[in-house]
């Protein structure tokens, strides 16, 4: 929790003049009684009227006074909490976002999502509720014991054993129950993971009729969630019972020992009511002070939870990116450059011949790839180059770890042993923006942002106009639909592109990649809803792009890979053959049961 107060450094005048309103707020309340006992003893027992009405205008001075002092701490408080928690959230989206795939996948969204909602507003409710009583409770505790020093002596040790009887009590209570409530917001994190799935798979549950199988899995998780919250709710219920108890204990033997003590005219009746009413006072402030506690105790438990995070460090260190300048003058490396180039065979392990060449632009120079917490590799030994331009097909069964593959070359995750270099260079030195900016990626789920489909498109270029726009979605083959929507680029996306089919939301999201106009396209089975007709004519566009781009096409489809350069051919993690479609057709057995699956043998 203390790594996080650096957020409250801004609001350091809030965090000071709450806490001072409230305590101003508390030592009017404590003359209160002193006053009540004036007009007991002098007013009433005096039968004069006019100091009764003088005294109880006094009293409402007091009241206004405190109102106002109690109203300004509330704002005070208020701005701070709340700001607090807007740069918090800030901090930690951002935090998340620096994270690799790596530690997004080990933490999982269902937890970030918790943690970024739920035990944000925890903390925020914690920090508000400090700020207003942490000071405010215990000063007019120990104030009303000094006033009842003030009063009597003998009455005020009635307070200086029930005062530290209560604190055992309430922060034993708190001790307690601390543990208790991290493990709620563990269960919480288990809920909503159920929630995130059923809603996302809603469709799929329904096509397999398991609605009552997964009802009844969220029952459990949601009753085992309500079993530790009615535990931990029970353990912190038991604060005010008991405080009253002592408390009232406490009042008694004030009441007979006040009452012995009149007697003995060592105090007045006044006297007597003003020590009940700071013990009162103390009994109202403790109360609060225990809900006080159980607040922070959340609060603590889900900052310990936020902190975490917090504390997870990106397995990925990027190089400082370049200057925009540098990046265009990378990218405008001319393509008969062998600057930088590595080696000095073509992709099939032959001599480049004389005179200017297409540069090897990506190399995989025996790559392995370890997911985290897996037991065993999930690509194994990759080791190919490509040249500038050329269009690359990868293909394989499923789980053969086709998109690990191309998720190595944006880097999303990091080889485990070799190097991906592309232009020659590893690309663990570049630069997030400067490797970013080389590559268009599309990825196998089709993901579109609420929005306009203009505001879409600028995703790949923050500055496209529309003609360059028009330009992606045409090559994209989105032309034809985009026309058709009322205010065509100005067109409304809902959130995840619900309100468009699934071959309008892959085409629309190739289109936001070409739209940058990237060295290296990537197309990670990106055309899987698109027909062949589509797919084929997608690919034609492609390839009469300018810019000499080199592509990347994963399919589970022969026709969308066939016409390739190159084709790699994986197998369970493994390169199980590298060439083009009519030598792997004739050397790969792999490739042959995959292409004579949808084709037959005799139009081959």
């Amino acid at each position: 929790m203390k790594k996080l107060l650096i957020y409250l450094k801004d609001y350091k005048k809030e965090t000071v003049l709450a806490p001072l309103f409230k305590m101003l707020e508390a030592t009017f309340e404590l003359f209160v009684p002193l006053v009540m006992a004036a007009v007991i003893d002098q007013g009433i027992g005096g039968s004069n009227a006019s100091y009764v009405l003088r005294m109880g205008g006094v009293l409402i001075l007091l009241g206004l006074i405190g109102l106002v002092c109690s109203i300004t701490a509330q704002y005070f408080a208020a701005k701070a909490a709340v700001g607090f928690s807007t740069k918090l959230k800030h901090a930690l989206f951002s935090h998340i976002q620096g994270l690799s795939f790596t530690e997004i996948d080990t933490l999982g969204t269902a937890t970030m999502i918790t943690r970024m909602t739920s035990d944000v507003n925890q903390v925020q409710n914690g920090v508000n509720m400090v700020l207003r009583l942490f000071l405010r409770s215990p000063f007019i505790v120990f104030g009303a014991m000094i006033m009842a020093f003030t009063i009597d002596v003998k009455a005020a040790f009635i307070f200086v054993v029930t005062i530290p009887l209560l604190s055992v009590v309430v922060f034993g209570i708190m001790m307690w129950t601390m543990p208790l409530y991290k493990k709620v917001q563990a269960g919480l994190d288990s809920v909503l993971g159920a929630t995130r799935e059923n809603l996302t798979g809603a469709r799929v549950i329904r096509a397999f009729n398991k609605e009552q199988e997964e009802i009844d899995a969220f029952e459990a998780k949601n009753s085992a969630l309500a079993h530790m919250q009615l535990f931990v709710g029970k353990i912190s219920a038991l604060t005010n019972p008991v405080t009253y108890i002592i408390i009232n204990a406490a009042t008694i033997v004030l009441l007979y020992t006040g009452a012995v003590r009149v007697d003995e005219g060592t105090i007045t009746q006044g006297q007597v009511v003003a020590l009940v009413n700071y013990m009162s006072q103390i009994l109202v402030e403790l109360v609060k002070l225990a809900n006080l506690i159980i607040t922070i105790t959340k609060a603590l438990a889900c900052a310990n939870r936020i902190q975490s995070v917090f504390e997870i460090e990106s397995s990925m260190v990027w190089e400082q990116k370049l200057s925009g300048a540098a990046i265009n003058a990378e990218a405008k490396q001319p393509e008969g450059s062998v600057e930088g180039q590595r080696v000095d065979t073509g992709a099939g392990g032959h001599d480049v011949p004389d005179g200017p060449q297409p540069y090897d632009q990506i190399v995989f120079d025996h790559v392995c790839l370890t997911y985290a917490g897996a037991g065993a590799e999930s690509l194994t030994d990759i080791d190919f180059r490509v040249k500038k331009g050329q269009t690359v097909g990868i293909i394989g069964g499923t789980g053969s770890g086709k998109s690990s593959l191309v998720s190595m070359i944006p880097r999303f995750y990091d080889a485990t042993k070799g190097h991906v270099l592309i232009n020659g260079k590893d690309v663990r030195e570049y630069g997030m923006e400067e490797l970013r900016q080389m590559i268009g990626i599309v990825p196998q789920k089709a993901v579109l942002f609420q929005g306009t489909i203009r505001e879409n498109m600028q995703w790949g270029k923050n500055d496209a106009t529309d003609e360059q726009i028009w330009q992606a979605v045409e090559t994209a083959q989105a032309r034809e639909f985009v026309e058709k929507k009322d205010g065509k680029l100005d067109a409304v996306i809902a959130q995840a592109g619900r309100n468009l089919s699934g071959g309008q939301r892959q085409r629309l999201t190739i289109a936001r990649a070409l739209v940058g106009k990237p060295q290296i396209l990537i197309l990670d089975d990106s055309a899987s809803a698109l027909d062949y007709a589509t797919d084929a004519a997608l690919r034609q566009a492609i390839h009469t792009m300018e810019g000499d781009m080199t592509v990347f096409i994963v399919s589970q489809r022969a026709s969308s890979i066939q016409h390739a350069d190159q084709i790699i051919v994986l197998d369970d993690g493994e390169m199980a053959a590298i060439g083009t479609h009519a030598e792997l057709l004739e050397h790969c057995e792999v490739y042959q049961e995959i292409y004579y699956s949808q084709y037959p043998k005799n139009k081959s």
